[in-house]
């Protein structure tokens, strides 16, 4: 007989401040584990008082209700509202996409359900109690959990340890209630005299809908609400001048129904994070500890998991220490995941004023791929009619998936979307192309990729970034890049660009070791830049260039790009971005001069558009020329979003073809917001606002991702970089996968059995029928259609 796992009796006296869901849910879970504990919560509302209206789960959140407290499952899913679609309603249109899966339910009725709970556990829960100072819960208590929500005053007496970083956001939203019933989650998309009014509504019960209204804060005053709002309101009171106008203002969508509020005003999304979500035996849970913006409802849901992450931990752990070790780091992955996604749809709804340009069906693509958690593929298998919508409606009815559609650049036809950018070898000693840089472009070239571009090639001997990088200033260089050229092109017909550079103060550094980073030479060469300011701690203090060098190095890329030309390359990209030296000259971190190269925006612009101009008079006219910036620094004081713009606008106006469009490494100090495709907002920003067509680039590895950032018009190109590194095939690969042979996906001939991915372990093995019946297919649209209750 197989013996169970121990439960260790954990904390025998436990204290919980706040009895919203997730103080309650924790409650009674710790108390059925361990039913001799001795648990208070805490209230300061009555127990009758009503907060808030819909909640909304995942099916992963219930499955886990289901399995730690069947009970409370079964009384919150017989009240469900269900449905699986999205409504999008944009530009008097409405578009729907199936196969979500939703399930909500009045959060007053959740908390009955976990009041109740409790009561038939003995969890005693003092309501109009304000718990008592922390302190004193601490010294009375084996264990506090803090459940307070976002403001709580319990992480407040202990910023110390908590560390609490408070992000409070730029849009007005205020939280509300409709007695109309929608049949799906719908997201309202609304253009207005004075900006862009957006709602996000889903139904939660047979009489009810929530109803969040939002808008960005110079819109919020044109239409009048800072007047509405000024108001002092007390504890519980509404704003219902603000709700009338709501009510006005949307009245095309509530069908003559009525707004109703609940201590509802205008206030500012605030995202919680904490260094450190314990201490001593003192612990946060739910919004206390972190909170995620509304748009991914996903708040009441992260509470329900923590309160059982946190009960389970109790029980399994034979320490309270080692306990709330293990509660923290089981759901701080989750949470920090959860806030990356919400994040990014966060983002989205502040910027949704840039996409109003897009058409109706690919600007709800566009919105249901917000977080990155909805891909192509996702809504390609939930709703296959709605993703080949769009695709028609986006680029006509090819068939092919997006990444596999041609594309046009200046007069070079790619027959798709991917570029390989430059990826640096660090092999070449003699600043020659090395074996391996020629190994790598041939493999790369034969990988199917639309694009591929040679990297960092510098356009003098003290523009190199390394001692190891390739350079095109001499004849012998000219004549070996020639000679690569003409090798990847007896294999293959494949695109190649190359990238001209000046590294600045970045340069005389030794090939980076494994850490990524590569120290200063010891023995390097003397560095310009704009202003005299070292790259980061220990690097050299360049030269200030003055107008004699300014002139040389214009002149070093003209000279390099006549090179590139006459070497056969079908690209070139110009190195704005990344701290290199025409970089260093854009940001205001990095330039600090005060002559006419210095100073505003126009000024900094000034050297490098003498450079882009210098090129672009000898690079052939219908070859593309690219050109990469960092469209952020990623450090206060550093470029911004406007700033971005006007510098692709610039450079449009000068003549470049496209942007590629990166961000960071100009100042050593950044901090980047690292994750999946955590660049590509700035993409699109650059292509809604100036019509330049953009490369995508960052942390976009997989096939869905592009995809998905190509059909939603996020960038016209995507660049795979690392992942090429790890498959130079990845194109073709990605061509297997999606089971698409076309001609976006070039195979070599001596290759075309490999077309299709070979069968692995398993392949061959059939499936036996071990159903009497087959269950049909869940339908793709399901909609909330309750019976209505009888009219009293």
């Amino acid at each position: 007989m197989t013996a169970l796992p121990r439960a260790f009796p954990g904390p025998q006296r436990i204290a919980v401040i706040g009895a919203g869901p997730g103080g309650l849910y924790f409650a009674a879970l710790a108390k059925q584990l361990a039913t001799e504990r001795e648990i208070t919560v805490y209230e300061r509302d009555a127990r009758e008082h009503e907060f808030g209206f819909g909640v909304v789960f995942s099916d992963e959140t219930l499955d886990g209700i289901a399995r730690a407290d069947p009970k409370v499952f079964a009384a919150i899913s017989a009240e469900f509202a269900r449905w699986s679609d999205i409504d999008i309603r944009y530009a008097g249109q409405v578009r729907t996409s199936g196969g979500h899966g939703f399930a909500a339910l009045d959060r007053n009725r959740l908390r009955a359900v976990l009041q109740q709970r409790c009561a038939e556990l003995a969890v005693d829960v003092r309501y109009r109690t304000p718990a008592p100072p922390v302190d004193r819960l601490t010294a009375e208590y084996d264990l506090v959990v803090a459940a307070d929500g976002i403001h709580s005053g319990t992480r407040t007496a202990h910023p110390d340890a908590f560390r609490t970083e408070l992000d409070e956001r730029n849009c007005r939203y205020i939280w509300l209630a409709t007695d109309r019933v929608f049949e799906a989650f719908t997201f309202i998309v609304e253009e207005l005299d004075f900006g862009t009014l957006q709602v996000h509504a889903y139904p939660y019960s047979a009489t009810r809908s929530t109803f969040i209204v939002e808008i960005a804060e110079d819109a919020w005053r044109r239409a009048g609400f800072e007047a509405l709002a000024a108001r002092e309101l007390a504890r519980g009171e509404s704003d219902t001048a603000s709700v009338r106008r709501c009510a006005e203002l949307l009245a095309g969508h509530l069908d003559g129904h009525r707004l109703i509020p609940n201590a509802s005003r205008w206030i500012r999304f605030t995202t919680v994070r904490n260094a450190s979500w314990r201490h001593r035996n003192l612990v946060l849970l739910g919004d206390a500890a972190h909170s995620a913006h509304f748009s991914i409802g996903s708040g009441t849901k992260l509470a329900l998991e923590d309160a059982l992450a946190l009960a389970a931990g109790l029980s399994e752990q034979p320490a309270l220490d080692a306990a709330l070790a293990a509660y923290e780091a089981e759901r701080r992955p989750v949470v920090e995941s959860t806030q990356r996604a919400a994040q990014a749809s966060l983002e989205w709804f502040e910027t949704v004023g840039r996409r109003t340009g897009l058409g109706v069906d690919q600007f709800a693509f566009n919105l249901l791929t917000r977080s990155r958690r909805v891909t192509y593929g996702g809504l390609r298998a939930r709703d296959p009619e709605f993703t080949a919508a769009v695709e028609t409606a986006v680029g006509g009815s090819s068939g092919a998936p997006p990444m596999f559609r041609p594309l046009k650049l200046g007069a070079l036809e790619l027959r798709n979307r991917i570029v390989v950018p430059p990826l640096a070898t660090f092999t070449s000693p003699d600043a020659l192309p090395s074996a391996f840089d020629r190994a790598q472009l041939t493999a790369h070239a034969l990988g199917g990729a639309g694009l591929v571009i040679a990297g960092m090639t510098a356009v003098s001997p003290e523009g190199r970034a390394t001692d190891r990088c390739p350079g095109l200033w001499t004849d012998g260089q000219e004549a070996a890049w020639t000679d690569l050229l003409d090798s990847v092109r007896a294999v293959s017909d494949t695109p190649v660009g190359i990238q001209l550079t000046h590294a600045g103060r970045r340069g005389a550094t030794a090939a980076p070791g494994p850490d990524g980073i590569g120290r200063p030479l010891t023995e390097g060469w003397p560095l310009l830049a704009p202003s005299p300011l070292p790259w980061g701690p220990g690097s050299p203090t360049p030269h200030e260039a003055n107008q004699v060098q300014l002139a040389a190095v214009a002149a070093d890329f003209a000279a390099s790009a006549e090179r590139a030309a006459r070497a056969g390359f079908d690209v070139l990209e110009l190195q704005f971005g990344h701290g290199h030296l025409l970089s260093s000259f854009l940001s205001p971190l990095t330039n600090r001069r005060t002559d006419h190269y210095g100073g505003p925006l126009a000024h900094r612009l000034l050297f490098p558009l003498e450079v882009l101009a210098a090129v672009r008079a000898v690079w052939p006219a219908g070859r593309p020329l690219l050109v990469r910036i960092s469209a952020a620094d990623w450090a206060p004081g550093g470029t911004t979003e406007t700033a971005a713009v006007a510098i692709c606008q610039a450079l449009a106006e000068a003549g470049a073809d496209a942007v590629d469009v990166s961000a960071g490494e100009v100042v050593a100090h950044q901090r980047p917001p690292y994750g999946r495709g955590y660049q590509t907002p700035f993409a699109e920003l650059i292509r809604t606002s100036t019509g330049l067509p953009t490369v995508a680039v960052g942390a976009i590895s997989g096939h869905d991702d592009a995809n998905s950032v190509l059909l939603a018009g996020r960038a016209d190109l995507v660049a795979i970089g690392r992942a090429q590194l790890h498959d130079p095939f990845w194109t073709l690969h990605a061509a297997a996968d999606q089971d698409y042979t076309g001609p976006g996906a070039h195979w070599p001939e001596p290759w075309l059995a490999g077309r299709r991915r070979p069968p692995g372990p398993g392949a061959d093995r059939v499936a036996p029928r071990l159903h009497l019946l087959s269950e049909p297919a869940p339908p793709v649209h399901r909609r909330w259609l309750p019976t209505a209750p009888p009219k009293e």
